[in-house]
């Protein structure tokens, strides 16, 4: 059993996680499901504490409310396009599909709406979030197929919008992980859109729950085992779904041909090891993947743009997006990035003008 004083965390790490216990403090576990719909639908309040949370200087972008029609009824989705400047030459840039995260039964959009405006700044991507219906209301598969059938709606919307056909991406947070990777295999199996890769931020793999991980932070301060039970619980619409691939896509019997994943987890999550495991069963079927991990972190860390791991993990993504191999792929902030890059074309420069010198004298 660990404590939070168990876990090595930044000062300002901590801070971080008492200002969200403070904005969230609830026990889901002891919720109704009247007071999940409320806690999905309650707005941000606009103080200190959440500016602190959650602002960070960005460039603007543009906003759009879709209805998309789905099986039995109809689901939300928000899309996020940076603005630019109308003298930049611009061309058709890449999509990113995200589905969010929260035990497939809370997604306070407005919440997620500031994460996915931030991502798309600092990808340079059009976001397009998905309010896929929940549980318990909505069981086991009806998240899987609202994810599916908003994907095959957004590569049509592809050509309307500055959005690069070639390059859409699934993305998602925990169980938004686990439908971006359980929808990555319905495109493979439906010969559905085009993925051009996955981007698993500590996403849920396997509903047995029966990892090392599961035991080593059974209490982590932002999600406990008990937590990860309860969610499970209300989305399965019998015991023997988390069995299926489409709720546990590490229980797959064909991992193969799938889009490459880049997959990161935190140090102190007991999900760690569901995205681990993953990666590693992606590579065994011969389909490309990565697993990075940052150190002295919890789960849920992107959506706090100041906590340990957020900008790494945002550069991660973007480095993945704008092609980089997974093999080169760090977790490496922007800055530092760019930093290296000018070093990188000093030494070129000075090796060059070393070969040039070399050269004349030999004449």
């Amino acid at each position: 059993m660990k404590i939070m004083a168990d876990y090595i965390l930044s000062r300002h790490m901590q801070r971080i996680l008492s200002l969200a216990r403070r904005l969230s403090a609830h026990d889901v576990t002891t919720l109704t499901e009247e007071q999940i719909a409320e806690l999905n639908n309650r707005s941000i309040p606009k103080n200190w504490m959440t500016r602190r949370l959650l602002s960070r200087p960005m460039k603007y972008v543009d906003t759009k409310t879709f209805i998309i029609p789905v099986k039995d009824g109809a689901v939300t989705a928000y899309y996020f396009e940076p603005r630019h400047d109308k003298n930049d030459v611009i061309g058709v840039i890449p999509l990113i599909v995200f589905y969010h995260g929260g035990g497939w039964m809370i997604g306070n959009m407005e919440l997620y709406n500031i994460l996915c405006s931030r991502l798309a700044s600092e990808t340079h991507s059009i976001i397009l979030s998905v309010d896929y219906r929940l549980a318990p209301r909505h069981k086991f598969p009806t998240a899987v197929e609202d994810c599916y059938a908003a994907l095959e709606w957004a590569a049509q919307g592809a050509r309307y919008w500055k959005a690069d056909p070639d390059r859409i991406f699934l993305a998602g947070d925990s169980a938004g992980g686990n439908l971006a990777t359980v929808v990555s295999r319905l495109a493979r199996d439906r010969k559905g859109p085009h993925i051009a890769g996955q981007m698993l931020l500590y996403p849920v793999t396997d509903g047995r729950m029966r990892t090392d991980s599961y035991i080593e932070h059974e209490d982590s301060p932002t999600l406990t085992k008990k937590e990860i039970a309860f969610y499970i619980q209300n989305y399965q619409k019998e015991p023997k779904d988390i069995l299926n691939p489409d709720f546990s896509p590490l229980l797959s019997t064909d991992l193969s041909r799938l889009p490459p994943a880049l997959i990161i987890g935190a140090e102190y999550d007991p999900l760690k090891d569901d995205g681990r495991l993953y990666a590693q069963a992606l590579e065994a079927a011969d389909s490309p993947a990565r697993y990075l991990e940052v150190k002295q972190t919890v789960h849920g860390f992107i959506i706090y743009p100041s906590a340990t791991g957020s900008l790494e993990t945002e550069s991660a993504m973007k480095q993945f997006i704008d092609g980089r191999t997974l093999e080169s792929i760090s977790l490496t902030t922007q800055k530092e990035l760019k930093r290296q890059a000018r070093e990188e074309l000093k030494q070129a420069r000075r090796t060059n003008k070393n070969l040039i010198e070399a050269s004349i004298g030999e004449r």
